[in-house]
């Protein structure tokens, strides 16, 4: 009997798991949430300089493989992110497991064409009708969420009773894996979007508005990057952040042109990942009014490591503050927070002064 498993970003699992229930006939191990023995053991069997999101992923399979998987789905592309399956297979069968690999995306790319020949993997008699109307729900699905993501960051940090967003988040998703059809979970998405409306707020005017870019795994899973939104928001700011699965499969191939136009000063090609994507936010949210930037990132992320200093040439010009992150398997999390707690003072500093320069 085949049981498959799949790695963890975020709550996109929520979205693999609908759609391989609807489509397949063989066992889901739904992946464990990422603990510290998650990356214990992926970094145990990675190459030293390889990034984290290679080891998260690594030790997510081990786990899921130990508790049963014997089919593994590697669902990302971008970056060399896009080739990790292969040497991910290599270390798991040097460790003695057997079972086999379904890679959906292959150099950044995928197509009905891909998903329909590594399916037969899974399946023996694929149902490709079933399958299109369950990928063309579970589409919208990661646009929905990711919709809501956007109005919760913009407002969890102003809410009266705390815990308030994150309980209702919880239903609606809960409810939306129970969808019958597009038309059953658009209308659980209005439903749910009323709801988040509905929560008291206490949200001024001038509140600070500080967006996050960097390293799209470390930026999309919250445990790789600490929960850093969260911390944000318990200090009443407002979070943006470009970087998400509908931008990354729908919108990314579309930007590039205007990407490199918008930002021909500054680079002249693209960087790979969204280290391109990254630097002409950065120049955005100079130009909006932005408050602050955070970088985030994993260790040995070339792409992001090639942008840093564009980026804070770009923060330097406009005199925008821009607070930089690297995380790795021994990242210490009292450092992170007594990093935050000078970005938020250097703030506040900064905005008296503009305050005392507006009077004078």
């Amino acid at each position: 009997m085949r049981k498959i498993t799949y790695p963890v970003v975020g709550d996109y699992q929520i979205v693999a798991n609908y759609f391989f229930k609807h489509t397949i006939s063989s066992d889901i191990i739904k992946p464990k949430l990422i603990t510290n023995k998650t990356i214990e053991l992926g970094n145990k069997y990675s190459p030293n300089f390889v990034c984290m999101p290679f080891k998260y992923t690594l030790g997510t399979f081990i786990e899921g493989l130990e508790n049963g998987a014997n089919v593994l789905v590697q669902l990302g592309g971008g970056c060399r992110y896009g080739y990790y399956s292969e040497l991910q297979e290599k270390i798991l069968r040097d460790l003695g497991y057997k079972f086999t690999m379904v890679n959906f995306v292959i150099e950044g790319k995928a197509n009905f064409k891909r998903i329909k020949s590594e399916f037969k993997k899974i399946e023996k008699r694929p149902k490709y009708l079933k399958i299109l109307k369950y990928l063309i729900i579970s589409k919208y699905m990661i646009i929905y969420m990711d919709k809501i993501d956007e109005f919760i960051r913009k407002n969890i940090g102003f809410e009266v009773i705390k815990g308030s967003f994150k309980k209702t988040k919880e239903k609606i998703l809960n409810d939306f894996q129970n969808s019958k059809s597009l038309i059953d979970l658009k209308l659980k998405y209005k439903k749910g979007m009323n709801c988040l409306k509905k929560i008291e707020v206490n949200k001024p005017k001038d509140v600070y508005k500080i967006g996050i870019i960097g390293e799209l795994y470390t930026v999309m899973e919250p445990f790789s990057n600490y929960n850093l939104e969260y911390i944000l928001a318990s200090h009443n700011i407002e979070i943006t952040r470009f970087t998400n699965a509908t931008y990354l499969l729908l919108k990314k191939g579309r930007k590039t042109k205007q990407y490199l136009k918008y930002i021909k000063e500054y680079i002249k090609y693209k960087m790979g990942a969204d280290a391109m994507d990254n630097i002409a936010r950065v120049k955005y949210m100079c130009l909006n009014n932005f408050d602050g930037i955070i970088h985030i990132k994993s260790s040995f992320c070339t792409p992001e490591i090639g942008a840093m200093p564009i980026i804070n040439k770009i923060a330097h010009k406009y005199n925008i503050p821009v607070l930089f992150f690297s995380f790795d398997a021994n990242t210490d999390e009292t450092g992170i927070k007594t990093r935050l707690e000078a970005f938020f003072d250097m703030l506040e500093m900064r905005r008296n002064n503009e305050e005392l320069l507006s009077r004078n």
